[in-house]
């Protein structure tokens, strides 16, 4: 698990194992042994890592499979729900635990934001709170009268 998120994290990042090494101050034998399994990190050590990938020590740790595949552990404060098919009608159903985490509730409206990477879905209430603070004028905005 561990040794499988390390590759996968550095990999991603472009970072060679002496550029990791060098970070959380250890030699790049040391950290080559923990991508091999041979050795792990103790958790300060895990704790560094976390951070230089940011991530967590719990996805650090863990091997995220969903739907028979492995995922890299996801950035703090971000999740990996699985995958959704869209029928022929275009719907999607949203993965259970995505729904409870959000309370999300049928018949509820959603704002469908985008960039070049893919779809958000933001609960409308929370997209318009944002949207509301950003448009009220800040008191040093209002002119004094």
């Amino acid at each position: 698990m561990l040794k499988d998120n390390l590759i996968m994290l550095r990999r991603m990042r472009g970072f060679s194992q002496e550029e990791i090494a060098g970070r959380i101050g250890i030699s790049r034998q040391a950290y080559a042994k923990w991508e091999t399994g041979a050795t792990v990190p103790d958790i300060e050590k895990c704790s560094l890592l976390a951070d230089v990938y940011d991530t967590t020590i719990d996805s650090l740790i863990r091997t995220e499979t969903v739907e028979g595949r492995t995922f890299p552990p996801a950035p703090r404060g971000k999740n990996i729900w699985g995958s959704v098919t869209i029928n022929e009608r275009g719907q999607l159903v949203i993965p259970k635990g995505a729904r409870n985490l959000f309370g999300l509730t049928g018949g509820q409206r959603l704002i469908v934001l985008s960039d070049e990477h893919g779809i958000a879905l933001i609960p409308d209430k929370a997209f318009e709170a944002v949207i509301s603070m950003a448009l009220d004028p800040a008191p040093e905005d209002i002119p004094e009268g």
